[in-house]
């Protein structure tokens, strides 16, 4: 279960990369009126809008990946602690001592001091 964990752990990691990187590759929306006017190249690798697609494509497959390991991950994490705790790995027991739970005192062992016998209170 800890090379899932792990495994998830670092698809989530890339794909988080994956999304930063993509995110600053796009365009904004301010950036398509200066293609009106001649000033954007539309001769790119994916032509004039393939690139747009495919970077939002790409961005919503990471995304995607990243919320599907961000679900993973908490589930894996809500479900350790009941695996553990039905597990037969359990601490060995304390050996405290056992105390009786009734005691009896022999009647001449306790001696107790006498009240005083006026009311004053001492100066």
């Amino acid at each position: 279960m800890e090379i899932l964990n792990k495994i998830v752990y670092v698809l989530m990691l890339l794909s988080a990369i994956g999304v930063v990187i993509l995110v600053l590759l796009q365009h904004g929306k301010g950036a398509d009126m200066g293609t009106g006017f001649g000033a954007g190249s539309s001769g790119s690798l994916f032509g004039a809008t393939g690139s747009a697609n495919f970077l939002s494509r790409s961005t919503a497959v990471l995304a995607s990946i990243f919320f599907v390991c961000t679900l993973a991950l908490a589930y894996m994490a809500t479900h350790r602690n009941e695996t553990k705790a039905g597990s037969t790995d359990t601490l060995p027991a304390q050996n405290l001592p056992v105390l009786p739970s009734t005691t009896t005192v022999p009647a001449g062992s306790v001696t107790v001091p006498a009240a005083p016998a006026t009311n004053e209170i001492p100066k």
